[in-house]
């Protein structure tokens, strides 16, 4: 496993606001592949960062996003900036997509129903991209 990056100890509260919620880290290319190769049901897969627009939008965008309503049947995550490995690997699954970070990617039966990138998050408010993210559950999660 291939870690890099910042102080795991000052990212350990931004990891922890994903696992709070119900994620599970991927943390080498294996733990990716075996999870985005299992083709069943509903994945949402956050890119997290430690970057202003990740703690200010993105990770609350998700907490509101998941707090009713339809939601995916698993969640993941992979941490930019420090498992690069794991994180390389996550985005040759986001096919047609630039990397970024944060990043937030919802799969269906395998194939990839949806894309939030950088984009998408940076300068937006956390009720508009969880808006977005709600939509896209409603239309692809029981």
């Amino acid at each position: 496993m291939q870690i890099h990056g910042y102080d795991p100890v000052k990212v350990q509260p931004m990891r922890q606001e994903l696992t709070d919620l119900g994620f599970s880290e991927l943390l080498t290319p294996e733990d990716v592949d075996a999870t985005l190769l299992d083709d069943e049901g509903t994945l949402f897969v956050v890119v997290n960062s430690v970057c202003g627009c990740a703690a200010g939008a993105a990770r609350p965008a998700v907490k509101i996003a998941l707090a009713d309503g339809p939601r995916p049947e698993r969640l993941v995550t992979v941490f930019a900036g420090m498992e690069r490995d794991a994180t390389e690997r996550a985005r040759r699954y986001f096919v047609g997509y630039q990397p970024s970070s944060p990043q937030m990617a919802l799969f269906k039966s395998g194939d990839l129903v949806h894309m939030l990138e950088r984009r998408d998050i940076e300068g937006r408010a956390a009720d508009a991209i969880a808006a977005d993210l709600r939509a896209a559950f409603r239309e692809h999660c029981r």
